[in-house]
């Protein structure tokens, strides 16, 4: 019986043209060089990861590491909303005919954004605010200072860095992916690819 399929299908393939083969292989994927048809497939990336492996002696480091794993997850969200919502804006304002128009539509997406997002962003910590202003700077490549400055003005800048200072954050905080930020990153890029 096993023989018998391995006939049927050896028949489907030499009487199938091979022209409607080659035709399957015609799309955005292929480019001709010459008289060839090269087929190729862009794949995703794959991250390895160092597994984390703690000893019983670094039971506080293993801690930590959950923490921060815990903390990321929370902040994360909210650092690709800001910036999704900064990047929409920027777009917006390059459209509206005067400074006035501007700061008018800063000051109504102001308000609409707190009357949305505040209850929920009160209830994150210290820890987590700091991580969406590190994770702002990833996604934007602008400090929140800078953002502030821009949409706001200099005073309001000021008085918000204080605030910041006050709590032991910084509005200025950047984002260094190989240097101090390393484990953040390797978290981030295991939460996007589905690995956490």
């Amino acid at each position: 019986m096993l023989f018998r399929y391995k006939h049927i299908i050896l028949l489907f393939i030499l009487l199938t043209p091979i022209k409607v083969l080659s035709n399957n292989f015609k799309n955005d994927n292929s480019e001709t060089i010459g008289q060839d048809s090269i087929y190729y497939q862009e794949i995703t990336p794959v991250y390895i990861y160092v597994p984390h492996v703690f000893s019983d002696k670094e039971k506080q480091e293993y801690q930590r590491f959950l923490r921060l794993v815990y903390n990321i997850k929370k902040a994360y969200p909210y650092a690709k909303l800001a910036s999704n919502l900064y990047k929409q804006l920027e777009d917006t304002l390059q459209y509206l005919p005067s400074k006035k128009a501007q700061k008018e539509y800063v000051e109504k997406m102001q308000k609409i954004l707190l009357e949305k997002y505040e209850s929920e962003l009160r209830k994150l910590t210290i820890t987590q605010g700091k991580l969406i202003i590190k994770l702002f700077y990833r996604e934007t490549g602008n400090t929140t200072y800078q953002v502030i400055k821009e949409l706001r003005g200099s005073f309001e800048a000021f008085f918000w860095q204080t605030l910041a200072k006050f709590f032991g954050s910084s509005l200025k905080f950047t984002y260094d992916p190989n240097g101090e930020d390393k484990d953040i990153e390797e978290i981030i890029q295991m939460i996007e690819t589905g690995a956490l």
